[in-house]
């Protein structure tokens, strides 16, 4: 028996009823040989974070554009937060952990430099649309690997889809890793924000501070704990603190995420996004070789849209700098 046959027996013999066992994956689109170590979840795992789209989010903005401090999360902090959050809730409902952290591990991996801002930016130039969920599935099925993917399972690349808005995910480690998100990014938001002197502690809603509590640590216990007691067949919080999460969430939205002070460079963002996607979808022959397949089998618009959306914030003003901005003269 093999490590891995090991592993998927250890999987049926301690994993809840309702978790997603790897040896019952739906496979990938690309049958390949087994690994002797470890299991197909696993392997997915360390594609992701092998993977190039996966180094870039370091680069990337979370909530605050190219912070200078050493201590804003980035994109690729933020998702290491959601895949510790994520896995604990797992682990406590006996689910698959593997599969919650791989899909955690690339949840964000389609995300625009600048944040949602590059994101909102996109979605209103690009004719084919822009949602970064979207865009994190097609970099794993198209764009990694030289065009040939990463080849993850179906289950990984269902979560990774369904981890934002609208439909769930079909597993309920993919259910996980959609509250982990939430409670994650607003946690660590108030923590930037309150760095950031955009908001303090007190600004809390009382409710918030009453039924969560008065930390980041406090109220992401309070989440973790309610979905550990209340969930089964379903992940799910208690009415109460399911109550108070859209209230955090509203909260951070009109205080935070609209707030004119932290998004005050927001416009010039979106502009320099618009006026990237601008040059490249007319002029496509100035795209990177590793994005002309794309242009040869779809079209200008897509092919701009991959590569302007796989910027870290650092290389799209670097970009725009070099084609927008004039050089001075050197006298040789």
């Amino acid at each position: 028996m093999t490590i891995r046959e090991q592993t998927q027996q250890l999987e049926k013999a301690s994993l809840s009823p309702y978790a997603s066992l790897a040896e019952n994956s739906r496979s990938r689109a690309v049958p390949e040989e087994q690994c002797p170590i470890r299991t197909v979840y696993q392997r997915d795992r360390d594609r992701i974070i092998h993977c190039k789209a996966y180094r870039r989010l370091m680069h990337k903005t979370q909530v605050f554009l190219s912070p200078e401090g050493d201590h804003y999360r980035t994109r690729l902090t933020h998702t290491l937060e959601v895949s510790q959050i994520a896995r604990t809730i797992a682990r406590g409902l006996r689910l698959n952990e593997d599969l919650t952290e791989a899909i955690a591990q690339g949840h964000d991996l389609g995300h625009t430099p600048f944040g949602h801002a590059g994101e909102f930016a996109l979605a209103e130039v690009c004719p084919h649309g822009y949602k970064h969920s979207i865009q994190s599935v097609r970099v794993v099925e198209k764009l990694e690997n030289g065009g040939k993917g990463l080849n993850l399972t179906w289950e990984v690349k269902n979560g990774i889809a369904c981890h934002s808005s609208g439909k769930e995910a079909d597993t309920l480690e993919g259910r996980v890793v959609r509250y982990a998100d939430k409670i994650a990014y607003m946690n660590h938001d108030i923590d930037d924000a309150i760095r950031a002197g955009v908001l303090s502690e007190e600004d809390l809603p009382w409710e918030i501070k009453l039924h969560l509590g008065r930390s980041k640590s406090e109220r992401i216990t309070t989440f973790v704990t309610s979905l550990l007691e209340n969930s089964g067949e379903q992940v799910q919080l208690s009415p109460k603190i399911e109550e108070m999460f859209h209230l955090l969430h509203e909260f951070m939205f009109e205080a935070v995420y609209k707030n004119p002070i932290a998004k005050g460079e927001e416009g010039k963002a979106r502009d320099i996004v618009k006026k990237l996607y601008d040059y490249f979808e007319s002029n496509p022959d100035r795209l990177p070789p590793e994005y002309q397949y794309i242009l040869e089998e779809e079209d200008a618009a897509r092919a701009a849209c991959d590569y302007i959306s796989g910027m870290s914030d650092r290389y799209a003003v670097q970009v725009f700098t070099d084609l927008y901005i004039p050089k001075p003269w050197a006298q040789l």
